[in-house]
């Protein structure tokens, strides 16, 4: 792993809900060791680490009443980091070949979020004030030099190299479904009142969760942008793009974002990542592979179509700043 990433997070309530319902992550994954009883110089209970194995990105933006869209989102992000610590896909085992490893790698992501879709329904069944709450999930995991995306609902994963911005993820609303079919134009489905009614999203009385996933090649100097509907329904891809080409660090950038949407109006929860990638100890290829391998989208009859309903809950979400060099024992440097 020779890259150098710098990132950092934000989420704010917004103009006009009462609550947010937005949440994020950051995290470094890497191994680690519980030290118990030893003759060594090192104290009982301290814990010591490894390399770093990737870096984690994560943004949810739940829906549904009173306290329940927070609720799914919160239990979507926790639901994911128990499966992620106890997947040893997640180091990509080298007992088995590298396509045989990649598959079942893959599987275990669509995996992971079919089980969490299915936590967050069985405790909607169950509490009466979170009847029908959901939740949005955009993860992407970086292991030099790939990144994989998993995605269901309307948050974004955005691809910025060099002056060229690429939406990575699809927008799983049923305005999308209509443009996709010839039944509504781009611009029709930007105004259309179906561009805020999701038809794939954890919980939210769906049956299953259909996940979309991506394998990306990245290079030295890409950005990448994790965000919800909040911040893009209010900043063009073309001002995306500028603030991310500025000279502005993570954390500012994502001020930048959140303050330009509140100015505009602010009508919704906004969340954003900005992640950046350093310049390589040595020269990296300079290709780029963008797979998408993800089920056969739904494109025909669509039932159980999830309505973003009113929000909830206000916490006080600090922004989180770091920064880790890959490729050199775990450092991690808040600010």
């Amino acid at each position: 792993m020779l890259a150098k990433i710098t990132s950092a997070g934000r989420t704010d309530i917004g103009k006009k809900r009462e609550n947010n319902q937005d949440q994020f992550l950051i995290a470094d994954l890497n191994k680690s060791m519980l030290v118990q009883s030893t003759s060594l110089n090192l104290e009982t209970q301290s814990r010591l680490y490894g390399m770093s194995h990737g870096k984690l990105f994560m943004v949810a933006d739940g829906m549904g009443g009173h306290q329940a869209g927070n609720r799914a989102a919160v239990l979507a992000i926790d639901l994911l980091i128990n499966q992620l610590l106890n997947s040893m896909h997640w180091f990509l085992q080298m007992d088995k070949p590298q396509e045989e490893r990649e598959q079942g790698f893959i599987a275990d992501l669509k995996r992971m979020l079919q089980r969490a879709h299915e936590a967050i329904e069985q405790e909607s069944s169950e509490e009466l004030s979170n009847q029908g709450m959901g939740t949005t999930l955009t993860m992407a995991y970086v292991i030099w030099p790939w990144m994989y995306v998993v995605h269901a609902g309307d948050s974004r994963c955005y691809l910025l190299r060099q002056e060229e911005l690429e939406q990575i993820t699809h927008d799983h609303t049923v305005s999308n479904q209509l443009v996709a079919q010839g039944g509504m134009t781009q611009e029709e489905a930007q105004s259309s009142r179906w561009s805020n009614v999701l038809y794939n999203a954890l919980g939210a009385g769906a049956r299953s969760v259909d996940a979309e996933v991506h394998k990306v090649a990245l290079q030295a100097e890409d950005t990448i942008l994790l965000c919800t509907d909040g911040l893009y329904r209010y900043i063009p891809d073309k001002e995306i793009k500028d603030i991310l080409l500025s000279d502005l660090e993570p954390l500012e950038c994502c001020r930048s974002f959140i303050e330009m949407s509140n100015f505009r109006g602010g009508a919704d929860n906004i969340t954003a990542i900005v992640a950046r990638l350093g310049k390589p100890e040595q020269d990296e290829p300079k290709t780029r592979v963008a797979a998408e391998v993800t089920l056969e989208r739904l494109l025909g009859e669509v039932t159980g179509f999830h309505s973003r309903g009113e929000r909830s809950k206000n916490f006080d979400k600090q922004p989180a700043q770091d920064t880790v060099d890959f490729g050199s024992p775990d450092t991690l440097e808040v600010g």
